[in-house]
């Protein structure tokens, strides 16, 4: 019975932080702390500088000299005693102390790992290592994946990374398997749809182990929260192709943003509407500006100069008077997601920043200096 207790104990202790809510930096009097999503300030703002939460951690300074590492408690799991701190990503962070970077996991114990030209993060359960100007791959147990193989190998994503060697790019999954040939000018970012490719002056699609090109297109995007559609551009106008480069909706547009819920903003004349997979403008050219639809089939749109939120019939659901672009806040987070994420959105109105519902009401009421998106 003793020995059930203890495991039963020890699963919770291991395990405790992946199921750790999600918490948001936000900034006070110049002091950094964490909210909950019911608005409650769950750690207080008393750092001078602080990331986001990663894994059920965050790197914190109170003084913005030394960084530790805390917990969705506000416990410090790494006490302040170094002198930089990046992102805590499968397991581990990378630490700066004495002039020397390493990898440390959340109990501080260094990971022995091969000698190396640059320390790197790990993502997706990998890290870089360089050797003579030679990328490869590790694993969180210190071993190497890939022998130093590539001249460049990109931050890995939905766990694969585009690599290049001699001016040819190719793409590889976390362990170092070749997925796509290194026969590119260019590829695009992982997507089980298709892959955008450029051969030659060629651009196209990789899908099903094929090139399938489009000799019309001269600029194309990624594929997309896993829509079958993606933006490409012919001559001076975007159009939608499908994973074999093949045109969907003819380019007629001088500027589209991608698919989400079937529909997608569209620039046609001077301003923007929604249209449909059919391409045609399901909800009328009203904005200025417009956003994809987020999860919830609400999308920001700007019909003056401020943005608003419609829903996917066209109706002003949250009326105009917020700025959703963020930019600079956090050293970890490009902080690229506009409108609604997992519930809320982040907007600002005369300069603060704060979080609404789809009600338009605002979290707990407050509005914060600074407000980073919520993360676990």
């Amino acid at each position: 019975m003793k020995k059930s207790i203890l495991l039963v104990f020890a699963f919770v202790f291991i395990t405790g932080n992946y199921f750790a809510q999600e918490l948001a930096l936000v900034v006070e009097d110049g002091k950094a702390g964490y909210i909950n999503k019911s608005g409650e300030m769950v750690i207080p703002t008393k750092f001078e500088n602080a990331g986001k939460f990663s894994e059920g951690y965050a790197a914190a300074s109170e003084n913005g000299k030394v960084w530790g590492l805390i917990n969705t408690n506000g416990d410090w799991v790494i006490p302040p005693e170094y002198d930089k701190m990046k992102a805590f990503n499968s397991g581990f962070i990378v630490v700066l102390k004495d002039d020397q970077w390493k990898h440390v996991d959340a109990t501080n114990k260094v990971l022995e790992i091969p000698a190396t030209e640059k320390v790197f993060d790990f993502k997706d359960g990998v890290a870089f290592y360089r050797v003579e100007k030679k990328i490869g791959l590790i694993g969180t147990d210190g071993k190497v994946i890939l022998e130093p193989t590539y001249d460049v190998i990109k931050a890995f994503r939905n766990g694969h990374a585009k690599v290049r060697n001699n001016d040819k790019w190719g793409m590889i999954d976390t362990s170092g398997k070749v997925i796509v040939n290194l026969n590119y000018e260019g590829v695009g970012d992982y997507s089980s749809v298709g892959i955008w490719a450029k051969k030659g002056e060629t651009y196209g699609v990789i899908s099903d182990n094929q090139f399938h090109e489009n000799s019309e297109i001269n600029k194309i995007s990624d594929f997309h929260y896993g829509e079958n559609l993606t933006y490409a551009r012919k001559d001076k106008l975007w159009g939608f192709v499908n994973a074999k480069a093949e045109w969907v909706i003819q380019p007629e547009f001088a500027k589209v943003k991608a698919f989400r819920n079937g529909m997608a903003p569209a620039l046609k004349g001077k301003l923007w509407g929604f249209i449909n997979e059919k391409g045609e403008m399901v909800i009328p050219e009203s904005y200025k500006d417009a956003e994809v639809f987020a999860e919830n089939g609400l999308a920001p749109v700007k019909e003056k100069k401020l943005w608003g939120f419609i829903d996917e019939s066209g109706t002003m659901k949250i009326e105009e008077g917020y700025e959703i672009t963020a930019k600079g806040f956090s050293m970890f987070s490009k902080n690229n997601i506009k409108g609604f994420h997992n519930g809320l959105a982040r907007v600002s109105a005369k300069k603060k920043w704060g979080y609404i519902n789809a009600d338009g009401e605002l979290l707990d009421g407050k509005w914060y200096e600074r407000a980073e998106l919520f993360s676990k």
